[in-house]
C-alpha cells in the first residue's frame, strides 16, 4: 500500500458551471497578441448575457483586444477552507461597444476598475469556447517533497 494518498482527478467543468464561477469573481486576465508577442493584462469584468464586458482606457490593451486576433480571458479562484481551486478560460473575439443603446446598457453594469483614470471604452468578449477545471490544491508537503528529491543544479 502506498503511503501517498491518491491524488483526486481534475474535474472538467460544464459550461454552466464555468459561467457560474465567472459571475462570482470580478477580476481576470486578458490575453492578447501585441505586434509579435502575447501579452496579458488584468481586467475587471462582468458577465453580461453570455459574454464578458470590461472597461479600459485607450492604449495597448484596447488596440490589441480590438485587432483581428482572438483573445482569451482567464479567471480563477480558491476555496481555502475546502482546499479546492478552479480556473476558467473564455476564448473568443473582442469588440467595442459603440451603439448608444449598448453603451448606456453597459454603463449600468457593475464594473469597478481598480486603477484610477479614464476607462471610457467598453469591450465585449464574445466566446467561441468556454472551458474550466476544478481541482484539489496540493498540500505544500506534497509538492515540496517532490522538488527536494529532484536533480540538483551544480554549485558552479
Amino acid at each position: 500500500m502506498s503511503e501517498n494518498p491518491a491524488t483526486p482527478a481534475t474535474q472538467q467543468l460544464e459550461s454552466h458551471e464555468c459561467w457560474q464561477l465567472l459571475r462570482g469573481v470580478s477580476v481576470g486576465r486578458l490575453a492578447v497578441w501585441v505586434e509579435d508577442h502575447p501579452d496579458i493584462f488584468p481586467v475587471n469584468y462582468t458577465v453580461d448575457h453570455g459574454t464578458l464586458v470590461f472597461r479600459t482606457g485607450s492604449g495597448t490593451k484596447l488596440s490589441a483586444a480590438l485587432s483581428e486576433n482572438p483573445v482569451a480571458v482567464e479567471a480563477d479562484g480558491v476555496d481555502a477552507e475546502k482546499g479546492v481551486a478552479w480556473s476558467v478560460v473564455v476564448k473568443g473575439r473582442a469588440s467595442a461597444i459603440n451603439r448608444t443603446e449598448d453603451v448606456l446598457d453597459s454603463a449600468s453594469l457593475m464594473l469597478f476598475p481598480w486603477e484610477a483614470g479614464g476607462k471610457d471604452h467598453f469591450v465585449r468578449v464574445t466566446p467561441d469556447s468556454v472551458s474550466g477545471r476544478r481541482f484539489t490544491v496540493a498540500e505544500p508537503k506534497v509538492w515540496w517533497a517532490s522538488m527536494s528529491t529532484g536533480p540538483k543544479a551544480s554549485p558552479e
